[in-house]
């Protein structure tokens, strides 16, 4: 054989080998679909026990059902990123595991799909409908179902500016039939669709993993796949309306009043409920939910507003902010106050902390220029101090006196401030009536994971990078520490990955197990339990199953429940009772009537929800009182009274009476609601940054990744708390009483007799 015909078999063997083994490296990606919900229900018995608990307390009593209306599967494309095994994550968790873990784990009776509509494809959204109906259908048709799953999407729109962030908002249909649900979900576009498009992971890096980790390959090449769907998909014509769109496209709505116009245009039964309205995560610093009274940016609809949930609290006000901004709109850093210390003042610190002469006027110059430059970056102010970690920031943009605050909260948009808060348009004043409830936000389909404090890196939403090189590659490596500041511009926030401007390390150690909503229902039936999230007859929880009734009792009309509006001519009166949640016995007792050891494991990682017969004990009830804006001028601090009344309770039921004698006439609504305050027990992220107070110059974070063992949970203690929904009450002058007709003449018309 001649040298050349040899050296040409070399070459093609060469390439046949190159070939094959970039098809084993290489090949395989697939589209990630439902999974299969497991076909058996749970007895009659163990659901009906849940009712008898109850009646133990209240023997009257509608059904207390406990749900979560916001759940998130691999699906979503945040989702599918952490689980990735790179990111600590277990792998896929589709919406038939949603069905599954609210069954068998936490034990509730009922639950929404939310995922991102950014991230949903068509195909997804079909897929999700019929893991929903799957849920149901192991349920069956009767009136008394085990589980009830609906359907929704989280519409995820962030903006740049205080001006243009609208936030995030679950859309939860009714029924699951098609005629009963949209054609697709509807997008925001803008920088939520960008985030959910880019991984922030270069194609470098993306082709070097399946290599780096051989044995998971496939899980990265199934994300380009599912990359590649979202950005095979165009956006719908803007012209037509929602209805005569077609099937095959992805429709945005930037802006609320264009969502609730495309929402109206179907004509479907639904609910709107905003969340994550404090989380400084990705809401701009600055930011006031004040904007979204307007009567074009809100909706009858928008009936609920999401207090509590794995990303913390956004339940209470406070009179300070991040940032200052004028009139005119000129940016300027506060200063610290007894409870707040703005980043942007902490940025200036940090820096001052590397001069060498910290005294000096080159040094100021330095500190000035370093608060200016974080105040102006917005959520991106974590990149101007260059090399400066989590530990650095300490206690600040944090709410150090708050219940499990969201990270980096902001007070604006907090529920109190919006209950407060009037829109003004000349004479004309509207306010915001909203129901609460709390809910999980978690991403690995997981619903109602506050049962037990356990698996801090699996049951919440913590990213755990495994390693300082793969950090680096997500978030980029991290520049060496300077004594001068970085000034993040415009174009710097288009070209960085959006996962990178956001403080995702940081925010790690603030991710709680989340909490969940409950309604008031006549009975389980998905009727039933809609009526309730319609009519506001719900309350949130920040996780475990307390049982709380509050009740105005002297309505005009009679009795009121929570989230109802109501009118008094007299003081109103009010009664509150509450129960403690169930102590948790370990592990989980479905037998063979579960859905096997494997798949519990799996699912639940061990722990299902598993009540005991002995409840915690309550230790108060707080009332809270808040008087609407009269005027646009008017401080909204003041009319927030938190708390106005406490209520001592002794034992794991507490019951109590009282009324507001002060309540004012004939002036806008004054809103009241109730706190049912347990007894302290470990709780997950209760202490996220080991500081107290703002005087903290160096945090002890509780990471998410590499540097904190997985088998630290960082408990610390904390009271578990139920919210109830306000209760919107108008005092009125009592009737004047009018003396019944008589034929004798008034005493002055009497004539009187000659003596």
């Amino acid at each position: 054989m001649k040298r050349g015909t040899k050296a040409a078999i070399a070459v093609v063997t060469v390439l046949l080998l190159l070939l094959v083994a970039a098809f084993v490296i290489y090949g395989g990606g697939r589209h990630r679909g439902p999974g299969v919900v497991t076909d058996i229900a749970l007895s009659e018995e163990r659901v009906a026990d849940r009712l008898t608990r109850q009646r133990a307390v209240e023997p009257d009593a509608d059904h207390i059902l406990f749900g979560d209306l916001h759940v998130h599967t691999t699906f979503s494309s945040d989702a599918f990123m952490s689980s990735l095994p790179l990111m600590g994550g277990s792998g896929a968790h589709p919406p038939a595991d949603a069905c599954d873990f609210a069954r068998f784990c936490s034990g509730l009776d009922f639950y929404a799909l939310t995922d991102h509509a950014e991230s949903l494809t068509p195909r997804h959204w079909r897929e999700s409908i019929e893991s929903v109906r799957a849920c149901n259908a192991v349920a069956g048709t009767t009136d008394n179902p085990d589980l009830v799953a609906f359907m929704g999407f989280e519409w995820t729109q962030v903006g740049t500016h205080p001006d243009n962030h609208y936030g995030h908002k679950n859309v939860i249909f009714r029924d699951t039939d098609d005629a009963s649900l949209p054609a697709r979900p509807i997008s925001s576009g803008g920088l939520g669709r960008q985030a959910m498009r880019k991984t922030g992971i270069s194609l470098l890096t993306m082709a070097s993993v399946p290599i780096r980790d051989f044995r998971n390959r496939r899980e990265y090449l199934d994300l380009v796949v599912y990359q590649r769907e979202l950005r095979r998909l165009r956006d719908c014509p803007a012209d037509l309306a929602s209805p005569e769109l077609p099937g095959d496209c992805r429709e945005n709505a930037p802006t609320p009043d264009l969502l609730y116009r495309k929402l109206g245009e179907w004509g479907l039964e639904h609910v709107v409920i905003p969340h994550g309205t404090t989380w400084g995560f990705y809401t701009p610093p600055g930011y006031e939910y004040e904007s979204q009274l307007a009567p074009e940016l809100d909706s009858p609809q928008q009936s609920l507003i999401e207090v509590f949930s794995g990303h913390g609290n956004s339940e209470e006000y406070r009179d300070w902010r991040a940032i200052d901004i004028d009139d005119d709109g000129n940016i300027t850093c506060p200063l610290p106050s007894e409870n707040y210390e703005p980043c942007c003042h902490r940025a200036g610190e940090i820096i001052r902390s590397r001069c060498d002469e910290p005294d000096s006027a080159a040094c100021e110059e330095r500190v000035v220029a370093a608060r200016a430059a974080y105040a102006h970056a917005g959520v991106a102010g974590h990149l101007t101090v260059p090399g400066a970690g989590a530990e650095d920031w300490g206690n600040c943009g944090q709410c150090v006196d708050c219940f499990l605050p969201a990270f980096n909260f902001r007070p604006g948009g907090s529920a109190q401030a919006i209950l407060a808060t009037g829109h003004f348009d000349g004479d004309t004043a509207s306010y915001s009536t909203m129901g609460f409830i709390a809910s999980s936000d978690n991403h690995s389909a997981r619903p109602g994971t506050g049962y037990k404090e356990y698996a801090r890196t699996h049951i919440t939403d913590v990213t755990r990078v495994i390693s300082q090189r793969w950090r680096d590659r997500l978030l980029g490596e991290r520049a060496p520490p300077s004594d001068t500041p970085r000034e993040f511009t415009a174009d710097d926030l288009e070209n960085t990955p959006p996962f990178r401007i956001v403080d995702l390390e940081r925010q790690s150690s603030f991710y709680v197990t989340g909490g969940l909503v409950a309604v008031h229902a006549a009975s389980r039936s998905r009727d039933d339990i809609w009526e309730a999230i319609k009519s506001r007859n719900v309350y949130g929880t920040s996780g475990e199953r307390i049982l709380l009734w509050f009740t105005l009792e002297n309505g005009a009309e009679g009795a009121a429940q929570m989230g109802s509006q109501a009118v008094v001519d007299a003081p109103p009166r009010f009664s509150v009772k509450a129960a403690g949640a169930f102590e948790q016995l370990e592990g989980c007792d479905h037998g063979a009537a579960g859905p096997g050891e494997e798949r519990l494991q799996n699912l639940c990682l061990g722990e299902c929800y598993r009540p005991g017969t002995e409840r915690r004990e309550l230790e108060r009830i707080e009332v809270i009182r808040i008087r609407r804006q009269r005027s646009p001028d008017e401080d909204i601090a003041p009319l927030i009274e938190d708390p106005w009344l406490v209520l001592p309770c002794e034992g794991p039921i507490c019951e109590a009476t009282f009324e507001d004698p002060d309540a004012p006439i004939n002036e806008t609504e004054t809103v009241y609601y109730v706190r049912a305050i347990q007894e302290p027990t470990q709780m997950i992220g209760a202490d996220p940054t080991g500081c107290e107070g703002i005087d903290c110059r160096r945090a002890e974070i509780c990471h998410g990744d590499w540097r904190t063992p997985e088998s630290d949970d960082c408990l610390a203690p904390e009271s578990h708390r139920a919210w109830s929904s306000p209760i919107f009450v108008r005092r009125t002058p009592p009737a004047v009483e009018v003396p019944p007709a008589s034929d004798t003449p008034p005493v002055d018309e009497l004539v009187p007799v000659d003596e």
